[in-house]
């Protein structure tokens, strides 16, 4: 028996786009066990909802909620407040859809980005209805329109929609799961929570520590160097491919990437060595939540591209951001600059300044040569020519369902589909899973971050909600180099 008791956590859809999606399906599975499967909560979000309709019996408190309200997506611009403060964001990009830098050079989206988040938010809502639909064994239209009147307010709204079993209070809840385990009332309920269950799982294993697969997480920005353990660092993400193709007991390797992408630099570092790794060891890349721009370059050489339904990815594009602080620090704040050098383009880079008019073209020519460099590698890595992959990158985000349709995947799968699928390709039947990379020292990794680590904790204690949108401008004008990056966040309520 599964009780998914208390679902209270703030679980939108979205925000678990990747794990919902999988676990719904885990949960029908787990029904045709004949075991039953109790959901209740005092609070459904959509996202708790989703996972929970999969239950033989749903249980909403009766003085409690569910959010049953359809999908909207908000995203966040500053160029009002840049010019406020009088910061102007100078652009070079190549793609039309590379919404990237949206935010800082317009008020509004655009209409390409308009037409790939529409798209997006379309396709997850989609997935949401059906599955429900599937497992409330309610139409998808009525769903909808129960969704788009917005008729669930109250609970006996939900109980009567079907959306829920039944209005009861946890104790009630727990009298029927003592029914069901056959024990008395005033016997206590055995609960295993999951943290316990999943650390008492056996992993895919045997005796012969001889057959092994190796899981390479890339997960978080992609930067140069090491890294910390929330960025894929080139140096350390390298290292731990390199140790798991001359391992002789690895016979294949998963990639699995959740990255919205960052250096373009480092992402091709990245690239390299999987293209080595392929040469010897079967490499299937597994993608998350986002897999876009610098995530998508990292896995496109793989062997094998599985996706989630609702995956991000694509985003083949490339830009880059040079701000200019002149009018700040001038105009407003009286500070000016002045200097000697010995060629007209010594400080090509200057952030006092405008770009000239021959730096934006030198600029705009490397930003070009790298989206023509990725254009190549994904040719290369899904046996394309250039142009059709061109003719789907641009900048333009692709949900898991399309990017397999249009090649830039291969199969929709789960992450267990992938690393089985790695485990076929090496003609692995029994075998143990290696995770890299190995965990930063905690000690080294507080000492070198401590500072880091207050001023952090400050920013976020003075800024609250707004801490992330900080943290996204800072990233805009902290990053050096041509980025592939998908920078922003799709939030959606």
């Amino acid at each position: 028996m599964a009780w998914f008791g208390s679902l209270r956590r703030r679980c939108f859809f979205p925000e678990d786009k990747q794990r919902n999606p999988w676990l719904h399906p885990s949960s029908v599975y787990f029904k045709k066990s004949k075991k039953p499967v109790i959901a209740y909560s005092e609070v459904y979000t959509q996202g708790a909802y989703y996972l929970a309709s999969a239950a033989s019996k749903v249980y909403l408190n009766p003085q409690g909620a569910l959010e049953f309200k359809g999908f909207s997506s908000e995203l966040t611009f500053f160029k009002g407040a840049l010019d406020k403060l009088g910061v102007e964001a100078q652009i070079i990009r190549v793609g039309d859809y590379k919404s990237a830098v949206e935010p800082f050079v317009n008020t509004k989206m655009s209409d390409y980005n308009k037409q790939q988040v529409t798209a997006y938010v379309g396709g997850l809502y989609k997935t949401f209805l059906n599955g429900i639909a599937t497992t409330r064994n309610i139409n998808a239209d009525s769903l909808y329109a129960i969704a788009d009147d917005y008729k669930i307010r109250q609970p006996k709204d939900a109980l009567a929609y079907k959306l829920v079993d039944g209005l009861k209070y946890k104790d009630e809840v727990l009298d029927e799961l003592r029914t069901i385990t056959g024990k008395n009332k005033k016997s206590a309920v055995s609960i295993v929570t999951i943290n316990d269950y999943i650390t008492n799982l056996s992993p895919i294993s045997s005796s012969s520590e001889k057959n092994t697969v190796a899981v390479i997480y890339a997960n978080g920005d992609i930067v140069g160097g090491e890294g910390s353990d929330e960025q894929i660092g080139s140096e350390r993400i390298s290292r731990a491919i390199r140790k798991a193709r001359l391992d002789d007991d690895v016979k294949a390797i998963v990639l699995r990437v959740n990255s919205g992408g960052g250096s373009a630099l480092a992402s091709d570092v990245i690239w390299r060595e999987i293209v080595l790794t392929k040469k010897t060891k079967a490499v299937i890349a597994s993608f998350g939540d986002v897999a876009a721009s610098g995530g998508y370059y990292i896995g496109c050489a793989a062997d094998s591209i599985f996706v989630q339904p609702n995956t991000i990815t694509g985003s083949i594009g490339v830009f880059g951001i040079i701000p200019n602080f002149q009018n700040l620090l001038t105009n407003k704040l009286g500070v000016t600059f002045d200097g000697v050098k010995t060629g007209k383009y010594a400080d090509i880079m200057s952030v006092n300044r405008s770009l000239t008019a021959g730096e934006r073209f030198i600029i705009q020519n490397d930003v070009n040569h790298v989206y023509d460099t990725f254009l190549t590698r994904v040719a290369d890595g899904r046996k394309k020519t250039k142009a059709q992959v061109d003719s789907i990158g641009g900048g333009h985000v692709w949900v898991g369902t399309d990017a397999v349709k249009i090649g830039l995947a291969d199969r929709l799968g789960s992450f267990n589909d992938a690393i089985n699928s790695a485990a076929k390709k090496a003609k692995l039947k029994d075998f143990k899973i290696v995770e890299y990379p190995e965990k930063i020292d905690p000690l080294k990794n507080f000492l070198g971050s401590a500072k880091e680590n207050i001023s952090v904790y400050y920013a976020k204690k003075e800024l609250g909600e707004h801490y992330l949108l900080y943290k996204q401008m800072q990233k805009a004008i902290v990053n050096s180099g041509i980025q592939a990056r998908m920078d922003y966040e799709i939030n959606i309520k």
